[in-house]
Parts: structure tokens; sequence; C-alpha cells
């Protein structure tokens, strides 16, 4: 289990009431084991953050990202949020919102084929 700042449960718990439209969409493709028999958690806690979906077979994260990761300090706040959750041996994927609403089963793909290479 990867370790996490037990003060984000409750934020975390927020967080999964009030999804996005994008994170809604990827988690009904995403939950009940639908891809390749793997648990997904939704704003899960590790560390400091809370990530969106978190594959802890494929020690994978995967982010739906809105328009406030699109400004200077967005994309520098993801590089050192993304930096970090490597050095634990992490794959970070990143996805627009656009993205994820518009080009579904693109992301669904790209999402199998990293999990897929990365579990025993």
């Amino acid at each position: 289990m990867q370790p996490y700042n037990k003060n984000l449960k409750k934020p975390s718990r927020d967080l999964r009431n009030n999804m996005t439209d994008a994170e809604k969409s990827l988690w009904s493709k995403l939950r009940a084991k639908q891809i390749l028999g793997l648990q997904f958690y939704r704003q899960k806690p590790l560390l400091n953050f809370i990530v969106d979906f978190y594959c802890p077979a494929a020690n994978l994260v995967i982010e739906c990202d809105g328009g406030q990761h699109f400004t200077d300090e967005g994309l520098e706040a993801d590089r050192v949020r993304d930096e970090i959750l490597v050095e634990l041996g992490l794959v970070v994927l990143r996805f627009s919102n656009r993205q994820v609403l518009t080009e579904i089963d693109d992301v669904i793909e790209l999402i199998f084929q990293t999990a897929q290479s990365r579990i025993p």
C-alpha cells in the first residue's frame, strides 16, 4: 500500500461525491474491474496528493485534467507532482477532460495497453 496523508480522507470523499463529467465518464469504464480484471480506485490519496484514479496492481495513476492544469502554474505543479509519483514507481497517464469526453475509446485503449504492460 502506498503511503498517504490521513488528512486527505475527507477531501477525497468529497471529490468522489462531486466528480466532473470527464471523471464520471472514465469511471464508468474503469469501475467493476472492466479492464483486465484490475481494481481501480477513484480520488485516492497518495502521499500529499489526491489522484483521480489509481490501480495498485499496475502501479498506475490516471489524471483527468481541466483547464486549470494548462496554466503555467498548473503545468509546473503537475510536473512536480508527477515526478514525485514516478519516484514511488508509479506511471502517470494524463488526459484532458476534452480527450476523455470526445475520445474515450482511445483513452481506454491507452490505459489498457499501459496496464497490461505493467502487470506480471
